[in-house]
């Protein structure tokens, strides 16, 4: 548009002020957003991170901007985000929010959330997105690239000059949190648990795979158990909260990513959505494999109802579907049906080696019953977490 002219270089006064608190934080926290992947701002958030020592959260949509195998990564933050980044999130004397938002899913309860005093630093390229939800102390109108490339030589310079605050208490706390373990899950010999699939695709894929999603308890578990290292590795609807747009999300990153190992983490509601579209698969030679996360329940509006309606399940069941293997051969794929937790990494390894150029719908019957840990409730705060069916 010829009248959109976005600020892309921050003001270098207010970057200025921004590394004088981070030198002086002693609880620093590094929130993450969309707006580093949109940015293509990864290298110069990685190189950010690295200066600071900070623990740092991404957001949904800020998955593969940080990478999660780095011990500075404390996990997702929010709803359903880990223990130790919502606690770090609260308690922290400056948080530098980087191309986010601060939206419900995030903060919760805005105030609860401003209930502890702290310091926040926000840069985004759209100033309507800053002290939107939150009030802001130090606001940074910029490209996120643009400005975290001059964030960083400032702080640079000026930490040379002045010796920034030792944080070793502060990490000594986050590790604390991290002890929680908070996404451990009790395994099972006898039914899949799902977060194990998402643990044993990781493991497969070797962390390299392109991954989309649809919604529900399904994309929560790929956000928490694929650990992304690469920025748009992640490819799912976010606050759109689309069903069905795993799989034609995945016949897209495929025609741009030709040879690449392509996973659609899906739901048994979700994938029938869209799932005609296992015709246009054949047609144009797409081989997406399909991971179906199958309870035979709406999921996510099941464990709502556990949790909030005292367990009167209404419409959340799913007792006509169809037989997803034969649905799949139909359309001239492979069709895979896996019920015994044993099966399900010869399973996957077939998928992706032995049927590499072919589509395969990997038809996973899960635990019925698995709900999705940590949770803050609507309306909750941030710190006011379940962290399994014993805080119920």
């Amino acid at each position: 548009m010829r009248s959109y002219a976005p600020v892309n270089k921050g003001h270098q006064g207010q970057i200025k002020k921004a590394v004088q608190m981070l030198l002086a934080a002693e609880r620093p926290m590094i929130y993450t957003g969309g707006g580093v992947i949109l940015s293509n701002a990864a290298p110069e958030l990685n190189k950010l991170v690295s200066q600071l020592g900070a623990p740092c959260t991404s957001t949904l949509m800020g998955l593969g901007g940080y990478p999660a195998s780095s011990g500075q990564f404390v996990g997702m933050p929010g709803m359903h985000g880990t223990y130790e980044a919502n606690m770090a999130m609260q308690h922290c004397d400056v948080l530098l929010a980087i191309g986010a938002r601060f939206d419900d899913r995030v903060i919760g309860n805005p105030k609860h959330f401003a209930q502890n005093a702290r310091k926040i630093i926000h840069i985004d390229i759209d100033p309507s997105s800053i002290s939107k939800r939150v009030r802001v102390d130090v606001p940074i109108v910029g490209n996120v690239k643009d400005v975290l490339a001059d964030l960083s030589a400032q702080y640079e310079v000026a930490a040379a000059e002045h010796k920034p605050a030792s944080i070793t208490k502060w990490w000594e706390q986050v590790e604390t949190w991290r002890g929680k373990e908070c996404l451990k899950f009790a395994n099972s010999d006898e039914v899949i648990k799902p977060q194990y699939v998402v643990e044993k695709l990781w493991e497969v894929t070797g962390g390299d795979a392109f991954v989309t999603s649809d919604v529900g308890q399904h994309q929560m578990w790929a956000a928490q158990y694929y650990k992304f290292d690469k920025p748009r590795r992640w490819i799912n609807s976010g606050g759109l909260g689309t069903m069905g747009v795993g799989l034609p999300y995945a016949m897209g990153v495929q025609m741009a990513n030709p040879g690449h190992d392509i996973a659609v983490i899906t739901g048994e509601a979700s994938i029938q959505m869209n799932i005609q579209e296992l015709s246009t698969c054949a047609q144009y030679r797409l081989t997406p494999k399909i991971v179906c996360l199958n309870n035979r329940f709406l999921g996510m509006v099941r464990q709502w109802q556990q949790i909030d309606y005292g367990s009167r399940y209404s419409e959340s069941y799913m007792d006509s579907l169809p037989d997803f293997v034969k649905v799949a051969e139909a359309y001239g794929h492979v069709g895979l049906r896996i019920e015994r937790p044993a099966d399900v990494e010869p399973a996957l390894r077939e998928a992706f080696k032995k049927h590499k150029d072919r589509l395969v719908f990997l038809d996973f019957i899960t635990d019925r019953t698995e709900n999705v840990w940590p949770m803050v409730k609507a309306g909750r705060g941030l710190t006011e977490m379940l962290l399994g069916s014993e805080d119920l």
